[in-house]
């Protein structure tokens, strides 16, 4: 399993953890997504075959168009 985080400065309420969780759960490989209003930052647990950029389209697919990957 691979984690990785995202800041998606977008996000801001419950309606958005929702959305952005919903549409990055429907990739094939993922396990757990975790959206913190405070921090910004969405946590993806997710097998190897899940590439970052896939899950950067499904946020953006969300509607943010601002993603970033932490390093």
């Amino acid at each position: 399993m691979t984690t990785e985080q995202f800041i998606v400065p977008g996000v801001s309420c419950q309606h958005c953890v929702s959305a952005v969780t919903r549409e990055v759960s429907a990739l094939s490989g993922v396990k757990q997504v975790q959206v913190d209003l405070d921090t910004k930052l969405v946590t993806v647990e997710h097998g190897a075959e899940v590439a970052s950029e896939a899950i950067v389209a499904a946020i953006q697919e969300a509607g943010y168009e601002e993603v970033s990957l932490v390093k």
